[in-house]
């Protein structure tokens, strides 16, 4: 039998360059598909460096060894020289793996909440407001009336309309809530329908962005004279994770947001994250980079332009709210005897208010029982955060109980928005069926959850609660928000609006219009031009420009 030759095994240079260049391949190609940041409040930096010493101590390892021979040897030998040359050749790698372990395990354990309560606790600076003169009554019409995956169906659908589109891009179901020229609207990048679809129009770019109004429930496509060339469906440099990792390898950064300025163009904002307290703890935003998903041109603002509305997402507030609430008197207090200990509740939704967005949540006692002690709003880009105090309904008992009205049909209720109407919080829900399109709409007041008004549209359903609260004793008619204007009727014009009868008044000298239902006030079918009449209308807010007043109630004299 022929004697197999003994493989000559690699010098200790040879092993040495080898090994490094296998280090620098495995890392190069681990640092593009993961992109850590080189930055040591980063813990994938430190799983990063732990990768590279695993990969280099396996190559000189296999690299270096030795062939087999006829030495018969004991396990004890056979540790005993495996330890020898670890000593030999791995020694300072595995001395460097420790070090990096021990930072890694030691930072971690400083920053934890039981060490650093109060720090924790101050994350955010939360002041106290009073509801009825801070929230400012939104008018009907500006009132959103979907919720995310009620928007992101309508866009959905209607890309599905565009012939020249459908085929090679769909929407990328990632839209932001922003306020776009004082409305409120989500808007989202489309994206590549596949790798093929990428590879034939990549040159052109994305060439539109969907615009989806939370009011009128009208979807739009926005095409660009220039496509967009940056963004999550791009799988190599232009991916703009890669690309914002590429042009700051040390910044740590939150998911890009798509938005776009008042002019519509379309720009990633990628919130700078930091680390406040000691290694890994207390994440917090620190200004943000602004991305042209056009040009991919990056500017870092430590101070965001005011028209960018997404900084602070509402995940990262709630949990710093969760810190602020639970370790009001320590961490042992919010373990043990949770003494004046406050949570966010489960979920939250957004209000547009002074051309920002703000975060809802509700906030409700450690025992996370039926009822919320308050609410907090937060301006989504300052981070500027106010406690009302409303003590009544948890959100998920106020969709209970406006669904119970309606069970009969099966509709689900959206996470509510928290209004100001006639001076009490309220939630307003809109209800939508199993194809996620809004059919009705409900409003439920925060302390008394068992007044709960429905409607077919925003106007019905607001007049029907107003009228509860007036019935219930809860307001009286001078609080109501609305005002008297009386004259003679120069022209009347009529409309259907979602199977109702809509009367659009107009009086004599004036250019404005007031809009009422018959189904509400049936005196509106008896007008004739030339009445004279009272009309109750609702004040508008400072802002609504808009030539149709909402009308309560018609008196004909």
């Amino acid at each position: 039998m022929k004697k197999e030759k003994n493989r000559k095994p690699m010098g200790r240079a040879g092993s040495l360059l080898v090994s490094l260049l296998i280090t620098a391949v495995v890392g190069f190609v681990y640092f593009y598909v993961s992109l850590p940041a080189i930055n040591p409040h980063s813990g994938d930096f430190y799983s990063f460096l732990l990768l590279l010493c695993v990969v280099y101590a396996i190559s000189v390892f296999a690299l270096s060894a030795k062939p087999a021979d006829n030495l018969v040897r004991t396990p004890k030998e056979k540790i005993r020289d495996w330890f020898r040359f670890v000593k030999k050749s791995c020694l300072p790698v595995l001395i460097l793996f420790v070090a990096i372990t021990a930072v890694a395990v030691v930072g971690q354990i400083a920053s934890m909440p039981i060490f650093r309560a109060s720090a924790y606790r101050n994350l955010l600076t939360v002041q106290t407001g009073d509801f009825a003169s801070d929230i400012a009554e939104i008018s009907f019409n500006k009132i959103p009336t979907l919720d995310r995956a009620s928007a992101e169906y309508l866009g959905d659908r209607q890309m599905g309309t565009l012939s020249d589109m459908v085929s090679q891009f769909e929407y990328s179901n990632d839209s932001t809530q922003i306020n776009y020229q004082g409305r409120p609207v989500r808007v989202a990048p489309i994206a590549y329908a596949d790798l093929i679809k990428w590879f034939t129009n990549r040159g052109n770019g994305l060439p539109a962005y969907v615009v989806v109004d939370m009011v009128t429930q009208e979807a739009t496509v926005t095409r660009l004279s220039e496509g967009i060339k940056y963004s999550f469906s791009e799988p190599l440099n232009r991916n703009i994770l890669r690309h914002l990792r590429f042009q700051y390898p040390t910044m740590m950064f939150a998911t890009p947001e798509f938005e776009i300025n008042e002019e519509g163009h379309p720009f990633w904002i990628a919130p700078r994250v930091v680390k406040r307290i000691g290694l890994f703890g207390g994440t917090d935003i620190q200004g943000a980079v602004l991305v042209d998903a056009v040009t991919g041109e990056c500017e870092y603002h430590e101070e965001v332009p005011n028209w960018v509305d997404t900084l602070y997402v509402p995940e990262l507030i709630m949990q710093q709210y969760d810190y602020h609430g639970t370790l009001v008197n320590g961490f042992i207090n919010s373990v043990l005897g949770q003494r004046d200990v406050t949570i966010t509740t489960d979920g939250y939704n957004y209000i547009a208010m002074n051309d920002d967005v703000y975060m809802y949540t509700g906030v409700t006692s450690a025992n996370a029982d039926q009822s919320n002690l308050g609410f907090l709003l937060t301006n989504q880009r300052t981070k500027e955060t106010h406690f009302y105090t409303a003590p009544g309904a948890t959100e998920a008992a106020a969709k209970a109980s406006a669904m119970g009205v309606v069970q009969d049909l099966g509709y689900i209720a959206t996470f509510p928005l928290l209004l100001n109407i006639a001076r009490e919080p309220t939630y307003f829900i809109p209800l939508k069926d199993a194809a996620n399109l809004v059919k009705t709409y409900a409003m439920v007041n925060v302390a008394r959850y068992d007044v709960v008004a429905i409607g077919d549209t925003v106007s019905a359903c607001e007049q029907k609660y107003i009228q509860m609260l007036s019935d219930k004793g809860i307001t009286t008619p001078d609080e109501l928000p609305q005002t008297e204007v009386k004259g003679t009727v120069a022209e009347i014009r009529t409309a259907v609006i979602d199977g109702n009868s809509f009367y659009y008044i107009r009086l004599e000298g004036e250019d404005v219009f007031y809009s009422i239902s018959a189904a509400q006030n049936r005196s509106a079918a008896l007008l004739d031009v030339g009445n004279y009449v009272a009309i109750k209308y609702e004040i508008p807010d400072e802002n609504n420009n808009s030539l149709i007043l909402n009308a309560y109630n018609i008196t004909i004299f």
